[in-house]
């Protein structure tokens, strides 16, 4: 009994042979989920404004709304925040240049919170930020865990996320809505 219990507290003896294969954690799963559901909901948005796609309006019609919001020209905005959901979203939801993509949702999202959902409050029942802070907060999340092995930026350095990623994305997405608010 006694060698049975120091068997059970032992670590198991290294494998020989060939290298162990990193396996997929549940993780690594939850981040695919989750930059998934946002990346492809982020990209189906841009695709909205940029093509009419998913009942979408088009750039013709989204330039002139953004117009209405003091945006000249408002197709040169519109197209900008469209690639900016559309490259971002998809770049989220493959994992590749994950703290660039999470940079651009977040500019995005600021942008639209200031213009236009923060005169609405909080709930999106009201038209309110619900749903920019959920996308910001979602893209920052993920540039700061790293995109996990289920992604194309596993072989790379950002691949692994951390406070470095998480700042370039939220710096460089937060000058980026400066940079348009101002202009």
């Amino acid at each position: 009994m006694k060698r049975i219990g120091e068997r059970l507290l032992a670590s198991p003896a290294p494998a020989t042979g060939a290298p162990a294969r990193p396996s997929v954690s549940a993780g690594d799963c939850g981040l695919l989920l989750l930059r998934l559901a946002v990346g492809l909901l982020m990209a189906g948005h841009g695709a909205q404004k940029l093509f009419g796609m998913f009942g979408g309006r088009g750039l013709a019609a989204t330039g002139r709304g953004f117009a209405t919001l003091g945006y000249h020209p408002g197709r040169v905005y519109a197209a900008t925040c469209g690639l900016g959901e559309l490259l971002g979203g998809l770049g989220l939801a493959v994992g590749l240049f994950t703290p660039l993509a999470a940079a651009a949702l977040i500019g995005v999202m600021i942008n639209a919170m200031v213009t236009v959902t923060s005169l609405h409050g909080l709930w999106e029942t009201s038209g309110g930020m619900e749903y920019g802070i959920v996308i910001t907060v979602a893209a920052l999340a993920v540039a700061a865990t790293g995109p996990g092995r289920l992604s194309l930026d596993l072989p790379f350095r950002w691949g692994k996320g951390g406070w470095r990623e998480a700042g370039f994305a939220l710096a460089l997405g937060g000058a980026g809505a400066v940079v348009v608010l101002i202009l």
